[in-house]
């Protein structure tokens, strides 16, 4: 009966994308995901997304980032990254269309915080980042939090289908001080240890300092890759670095 209503999710979700995406609404937003475990605590991870402001087309932004992570404990790891962010002219038609309007690179630390109610796992993610632009560099700071409840079996692992979805907030010490709020729910299946796939719905609102904001529709779909040879008994919540 799980099985049935996931895979009546699934359809319903494909669905919705199919008509939206027959409007210049709607957005592609594609994640490759990978982590290595060097030992039982540490890891080092990388990711690429690609974003698009029409249904895969119209590419206007790329990142490329990697870093380190440390498992405090089984529900408490830190995290070290900085990686390079190119933002093209998103209201030109085509793909990568100059100029650049934002050359960014990026540090951030990061620590998160897993706690569990039945088989829903709850991720609380805090988020410090220090930016540089042409133009000068500011600060930002995140919290994000993040639910994942497995449907067809008891915990996520190889053959489960999952239901996850996040909500973040962006902040920065300038006024107005909220930058930016982004939502994600999706549907993701655990193909085996190795692979991860999670389609989803995003929408991210970005708020302007004369208290004005525009909104934006994306599909997101992500692909996560864990080489991870280490016997633990770290349950991780299926998500995206970013």
């Amino acid at each position: 009966m799980i099985l049935k209503r996931s895979l009546l999710l699934a359809t319903a979700i494909i669905f919705t994308f199919s008509v939206l995406a027959q409007t210049k609404n709607l957005g592609s937003w594609n994640v490759i995901n990978t982590r290595l475990s060097l030992t039982k605590n540490w890891s080092v991870f990388n990711e690429l997304q690609l974003r698009s402001q029409s249904f895969y087309n119209d590419h206007f932004y790329y990142e490329v980032k990697g870093g380190v992570s440390y498992n405090i404990s089984k529900n408490f790891s830190v995290l070290a990254g900085t990686g390079k962010y190119i933002t093209y002219d998103a209201e030109q038609e085509g793909n990568f269309q100059k100029p650049i309007t934002a050359n960014e690179t990026r540090l951030w630390e990061q620590l998160t915080m897993n706690h569990y109610l039945e088989r829903i796992k709850f991720e609380h993610r805090y988020r410090a980042e220090q930016r540089w632009f042409k133009t000068g560099y500011r600060n930002r700071f995140r919290y994000r939090l993040s639910t994942a409840l497995p449907l067809n079996k008891s915990k996520i692992e190889p053959g489960a289908f999952f239901v996850t979805t996040f909500n973040e907030v962006f902040l920065t010490n300038n006024a107005p001080y909220f930058e930016r709020n982004r939502f994600f729910m999706g549907l993701g299946y655990e193909i085996s240890e190795l692979l991860i796939v999670q389609p989803g719905y995003v929408y991210q609102y970005d708020y302007k300092k004369d208290n004005t904001g525009s909104g934006k529709h994306f599909f997101q779909f992500t692909l996560m890759i864990d080489l991870d040879d280490m016997e633990d008994d770290i349950q991780r919540l299926p998500s995206t670095v970013d």
